[in-house]
């Protein structure tokens, strides 16, 4: 294949490209297998008649628009990789020549991906991390543990904050009642904000049996919009007023919400090391985070092409909503439980988009110096564990998936982690004062 390519600006030039006679004809053939059966040539039944006698009565260039449609796709592929260039967005074709018996030359504007100098990503400054594990963070969750196996028990006297009524209410406004305004016997926690603001609070400092009187105004924002911004009386009758009884913290307590231990003293020494594998992951996240927003800051990137750009939100909107059904909730009734739509939620993506994909071109061009790769045990565990995720089997992986996808996001999260362990952990206060300085040279 003859290929030529020319740069036009940073991140646009013209590729030029031959289709050889052998993939001419292939597309020839198949694109006459595709409207014989249509054909109406006098002397022979519909869909009988012979490529010769096509030729003969119209023509082989009838065919050539049909041809190049289906041999273009392929053919554009094989330049761009012999071109060795990142093309990116669709590209502007048109026909520089296709004559008859002679290779087709095609010319291609193509959008590329813009260059990257890499600035330092190895040594990256990061805030220091703290992952010590202290008495009140296990006191917490042992209290948090405590009120999640406390008991209700009936209470006299008048509710408080984190109480539970049972109670009648009838919702009405201007004294009509009005849809899922009304019910009985239900168990409402005081503060818990299950219902709209005022409601709960209005309901404290009652007993058993009394009346309220509970008035609200909608949120103006509230999903039913014949219900948003009106105001509201709920008939509310209290029956039973129940406080939380929390267990004992004993050994018991300890073996009730875990039975893998028999002492508070073994619970506590769990909680604290869950606590503390807790915040090791949530220390190299942030240490993850901030080192590659440094390698990115460090890296000159050329004007991001708005192909890109598109193609980073389409990536996010279907992932978005992909995940949306695997929880059961389609696109329209996403849209309409959320009151947005498709471009809103395009337009919340476009945001942070030039970003992303600067970040993903940083960390492409590291993949490229380091030279890393990913190897066949790499790709095969990478299909299992895609498989468990999205509860596929992996057949169905590997043919959704090629080895080249695969190992672009294996070789990406190597550089990811390059990055993350190459950083170094300094005081916060440093930091400051380094950015300080930074901004005076800028100036």
């Amino acid at each position: 294949m003859s290929v030529k390519w020319e740069k036009t600006g940073k991140t646009t030039g013209e590729l030029t490209f031959d289709i050889s006679q052998d993939e001419i004809k292939l597309g020839l053939d198949q694109a006459f297998r595709r409207v014989k059966k249509n054909l109406r040539v006098p002397g022979f039944r519909k869909g009988h008649v012979s490529r010769v006698i096509f030729d003969q009565y119209y023509g082989e260039e009838a065919l050539y628009e049909d041809a190049l449609n289906i041999v273009l796709p392929n053919a554009y592929s094989a330049a761009v990789k012999e071109a060795g260039i990142a093309a990116v967005g669709q590209p502007q074709i048109t026909p520089v020549s296709m004559d008859k018996g002679k290779d087709w030359t095609m010319k291609a504007t193509v959008t590329v991906e813009p260059e990257v100098k890499l600035g330092d990503y190895k040594g990256i400054e990061v805030p220091k991390q703290n992952t010590r594990v202290y008495q009140k963070d296990v006191d917490a969750e042992l209290d948090k543990r405590r009120e999640q196996n406390a008991e209700l028990v009936l209470k006299k006297g008048k509710s408080e904050k984190g109480d539970t009524v049972t109670i009648d209410y009838k919702g009405t406004i201007d004294g009509k009642e009005f849809e899922g305004g009304s019910a009985e016997n239900y168990s409402l926690e005081l503060g818990s904000g299950a219902f709209i603001p005022g409601f709960e609070d209005q309901l404290i400092g009652h007993e058993a049996g009394d009346d309220v009187d509970v008035v609200v105004t909608f949120p103006k924002d509230y999903g039913a919009k014949d219900l948003a911004g009106k105001e509201a009386h709920f008939a509310t009758k209290i029956h039973e007023v129940k406080s939380k009884q929390l267990p004992k913290l004993d050994d018991e307590f300890a073996k009730d919400v875990d039975d893998s231990v028999d002492t508070l003293d073994e619970l506590k020494d769990k909680i604290k090391k869950a606590l503390k594998a807790q915040k090791e992951e949530a220390a190299k996240d942030a240490i993850q985070e901030a080192a590659i927003e440094g390698a990115v800051k460090n890296a000159t990137v050329d004007e991001i092409p708005d192909a890109m750009i598109q193609e980073d939100v389409d990536t996010q909107l279907n992932q978005y909503l992909g995940n949306m059904q695997r929880q059961g909730i389609d696109p329209q009734t996403y849209y309409k439980l959320t009151n947005t739509n498709e471009q809103q939620l395009r337009s919340q993506f476009a945001k942070n988009a030039a970003e992303r994909v600067k970040t993903n071109l940083v960390l492409e061009a590291i993949v490229d110096a380091e030279d890393l790769k990913a190897t066949k045990d790499e790709i095969d565990k990478e299909i299992k564990d895609l498989s468990s995720e999205y509860n596929m089997d992996e057949k169905t992986v590997r043919n959704t998936l090629t080895d080249d996808m695969l190992s672009h996001d294996i070789t990406v999260r190597k550089a990811m982690d390059l990055i993350t362990d190459n950083a170094k952990q300094v005081a916060k206060a440093k930091l400051e004062t380094k950015d300080l300085d930074d901004n005076k040279e800028d100036k």
